[in-house]
């Protein structure tokens, strides 16, 4: 996946350029496009709800913006944007485009667009913006990142749709690794009719979170993704999650994706190992509540 993210960006990148993403994001954004030779732009998402904050957007945009990086469902939060917003989102990069007179593209990140919760529905935000670039793997739906097979889409409705679609597939050429091999192309029609078990995955995030809320953590319910955040009980995520693992449970610390004071936890795991983490959880907050 990180390849078509790469790929794209390379295409459309030129030396300080500048592109903003949400905080907190994939890890591997700011490298990304440091790699391509551009400069990241982080914003702040809502503190309160995960929401994207496009008063926050137009206030970082420039006249070096190049693109926005939208991933929804996001990963870490298990944030799905919503219309509103995203409607929003638009008319703003429309004005700002106008006022920098070149155009500012959404690059929006659809890897979890499958796994939406609670049967909510999914908005894609190129349906709000038409000059839109969008990024799928079938390596989330499937639960086989390994494999490493998707698209990138680019509206038909877009400015310099030609020139960017020869841009983008250069770029992959280039890179030769940004290139799903030819036997696979072949099965994405059928992957995409596929999907992991999204309802077993929402009993576990329930499980989870509301174990979690007993052992006394603040936990947000995630809409959509793999990941549930539950806050650290003192101010140190890594030594909170050190502290875990040195009990065989094993959390990303919030400070690797821009969001100090929490742990990213998945809920791929099998619902035994779930349960055998949850009083380890607990086990650990008190012996830190007793210090």
């Amino acid at each position: 996946m990180y390849a078509r993210r790469a790929s794209v960006s390379t295409a459309l990148i030129a030396a300080g350029d500048e592109v903003i993403y949400n905080r907190p994001p994939w890890f591997f954004y700011e490298g990304m496009i440091l790699n391509s030779g551009g400069v990241p732009v982080s914003v702040p998402v809502d503190t309160k709800t995960f929401e994207l904050d496009p008063a926050a957007v137009e206030q970082a945009i420039t006249r070096r913006t190049r693109f926005i990086i939208v991933n929804s469902p996001n990963n870490p939060t298990g944030k799905v944007y919503s219309p509103d917003t995203l409607r929003e989102l638009a008319a703003i990069l429309e004005a700002a485009s106008d006022r920098c007179g070149r155009t500012i593209y959404l690059l929006s990140d659809e890897v979890y667009r499958k796994i939406v919760y609670d049967g909510a529905p999914f908005e894609s935000p190129t349906n709000f913006y038409r000059n839109s670039i969008m990024i799928y793997s079938c390596g989330k739906t499937l639960l086989t990142p390994g494999q490493r097979i998707g698209y990138v889409a680019l509206s038909p409705e877009m400015d310099e749709h030609e020139e960017l679609r020869t841009l983008v597939l250069s770029s992959q050429i280039l890179c030769g690794w940004a290139m799903s091999s030819a036997l696979m192309q072949h099965a994405l029609p059928e992957l995409e009719s596929l999907s992991l078990d999204v309802d077993m995955l929402q009993r576990r995030r329930d499980l989870f979170g509301d174990g979690l809320r007993d052992c006394g953590y603040d936990v947000q319910t995630p809409e959509g993704a793999f990941y549930v955040l539950p806050k650290t009980p003192i101010e140190d995520d890594a030594r909170f999650a050190a502290l875990l693992a040195a009990e065989s449970v094993f959390c990303l610390p919030g400070h690797v994706v821009q969001l100090p004071g929490y742990l990213r936890a998945s809920v791929t795991a099998s619902d035994e190992m779930i349960e055998r983490a949850l009083p380890k959880f607990a086990a650990v907050r008190e012996r830190c509540a007793a210090r």
